[in-house]
């Protein structure tokens, strides 16, 4: 069983479909957001984050930041370890 994740994202978003894609390749379920469908739900996501742009995703928990950050963290081998992590 892997953590659970939360994604902010929106439909049109390529760098949500790639985030997601990688998720989805390690087994993760994804509690994904829809700012675009929940327009208030994009405030939370600057409050809890402090940044504007979406995805925003967090495991556990933890907020791993964005698309880049959550490629960064596989190029490094510290996503599986943070999936794998229980909360």
């Amino acid at each position: 069983m892997t953590a659970p994740v939360v994604m902010y994202c929106t439909a049109a978003c390529p760098f949500c479909r790639s985030a997601e894609r990688l998720l989805l390749e390690k087994g993760a379920q994804i509690d994904k957001i829809r700012v675009d469908l929940e327009p208030a739900r994009r405030s939370e996501m600057m409050q809890k984050s402090g940044r504007r742009t979406v995805p925003q995703i967090w495991i556990g928990g933890r907020h791993v930041g964005g698309c880049d950050d959550l490629y960064a963290l596989e190029a490094e081998g510290k996503l599986d370890p943070l999936l794998e992590a229980s909360t």
